[in-house]
């Protein structure tokens, strides 16, 4: 789009919602109804983008993206009626005959910024908390990802007016154009780098913004770890979507004790869950671009790998592969990884650790495999992290009773079920004054009998 297009769509969509259409609960569950039903009946469409975008098996494209949307519209289905409710809140005495309450309403018209590497998911997900919450909502997915950017236009423009819902597809001047205008709140998952400049031209506009990022998601594998499990998950966790995973295990933080033989047990998963030859497995995805492809293959330090590290750049793919006896200051520890790259690295103490991993930006995520309690405590009260799993990785993302979201560098704000609605909706705090009974003493002349009353009420 053109920016007048832009800026007229917009102005289309406001005035959309004055007119109070997307306020009753009927109708925003008829819109997610709606778009539960376009999942089903255009996943073979998102499927195929999924497969030419990003190398997703149709399984994996179901299981990591179609299936966790269609499971977010279901709770909120449920759950909505009672969250767009008013709800009453104690009256304090000095405010007596008088109820106190909060009406949740939309913020208006939301702008949602969605990355490449589940276009999907990160897209679908948070429209279909905009619309639960009552906003109209333009769409903006990324250009890297262009096959689903062109589905999931095809899908809303099917499924909305675009006064409701609009996609706008497009790269860098579409964002410059989308961040010019005047929206009512901006919701963004990406880079840091990029997540900077739309907080940046957010605060311009004083526009609330909730900012979806990333970092380096350490896995603690400690010496009670039941290691054989612990490695299975991790090979799953890592290197589904070819570790192009915002909450993926981005390194290894491993007890020296039980160092070697986990990586044995690595070894062995990557073989059972890809194969002995990864690249020649039809399920195995690839890198995003070219661009991307090269920057992974740049952490590599071939003297450290012990697992994999094959590529095939004609397919934009690198194998499952691990690195050992990597420090903090090799390249591969100086990023984000986002690709199928997993270095070890070692522990003395578990308090070291928690040091260690404390004196950097703090991750979206965190995973301990430990089979000690106390373990377990120290790692949850006294490392900063978004959130995470003991004993397992990724699923916290995909439990809508758990609000997903980063804290400092990773992020800020959460989405996911009622953290989504809320999210979304501007919480409008309301005293309802009876008249028939009115309270002298905030009146003046003050007296001293007015002033007993009012520090009586008053403490």
């Amino acid at each position: 789009m053109e920016r007048n297009e832009i800026e007229a769509a917009l102005a289309r969509q406001k005035q959309y919602f004055s007119t109070g259409a997307t306020l009753p609960v009927a109708a925003r569950k008829e819109a997610l109804k709606k778009l539960r039903h376009a999942l089903e009946v255009q996943e073979t469409l998102l499927t195929e983008a999924l497969e030419q975008d990003l190398g997703k098996s149709p399984q994996e494209g179901y299981m990591c993206e179609i299936g966790l949307v269609k499971s977010e519209i279901s709770y909120l289905l449920r759950h909505v009626g009672r969250y767009a409710r008013e709800h009453r809140v104690h009256t304090p005495l000095a405010q007596s005959v008088s109820r106190s309450f909060i009406k949740p309403m939309p913020y208006g018209s939301v702008l949602i910024m969605s990355p490449w590497n589940y276009p999907v998911l990160l897209a679908l997900d948070p429209l279909a908390d905009a619309l639960a919450a009552g906003n109209t909502v333009i769409l903006k997915p990324s250009a890297y990802a262009p096959a689903t950017s062109e589905a999931l236009a095809k899908l809303v423009g099917e499924c909305f007016p675009p006064e409701y819902v609009t996609v706008v597809t497009g790269g860098r001047e579409e964002n410059t154009c989308l961040l010019d205008c005047g929206f009512d709140y901006i919701f963004f998952t990406g880079s840091k780098a990029v997540g900077r400049e739309v907080m940046r031209r957010a605060s311009e506009r004083l526009i609330p913004v909730t900012l979806e990022l990333g970092g380096k998601s350490p896995c603690i594998v400690d010496e009670t770890a039941d290691l054989a499990l612990a490695a299975k998950r991790i090979v799953f966790g890592k290197y589904v979507n070819c570790g192009q995973t915002c909450v993926a295990p981005d390194y290894i933080y491993c007890a020296e004790a039980v160092k070697d033989i986990f990586i044995r047990e690595l070894k062995t998963q990557i073989g059972k869950q890809y194969g002995e030859e990864p690249l020649q497995n039809p399920a195995y995805g690839k890198l995003i671009n070219r661009k991307h492809f090269d920057r992974v293959c740049g952490l590599i330090d071939r003297e450290k790998v012990v697992c994999g590290g094959e590529t095939a750049p004609d397919r934009l793919q690198i194998a499952p592969t691990v690195m050992d006896r990597v420090t903090f200051e090799d390249a591969v520890m100086g990023e984000e990884i986002f690709g199928p790259v997993l270095p070890v690295l070692t522990y003395k103490s578990l308090e070291e650790a928690a040091e260690k991993i404390n004196s950097m930006d703090s991750p979206l995520a965190l995973y301990l495999f430990s089979s000690d309690r106390e373990h377990v405590r120290f790692v949850k009260e006294r490392i900063q992290y978004g959130g995470g799993c003991i004993n397992d990785v990724l699923i916290h993302l995909a439990t809508s009773e758990l609000g997903f979201g980063g804290v400092g560098a990773s992020g800020m704000g959460a989405y996911h079920g009622k953290r989504g609605f809320d999210t979304f909706t501007h919480e409008k705090s309301i005293v309802d004054k009876k008249t028939f009974l009115d309270l002298p003493m905030r009146y003046q002349p003050y007296t001293p009998f007015y002033t007993k009353l009012v520090r009586l009420f008053l403490r």
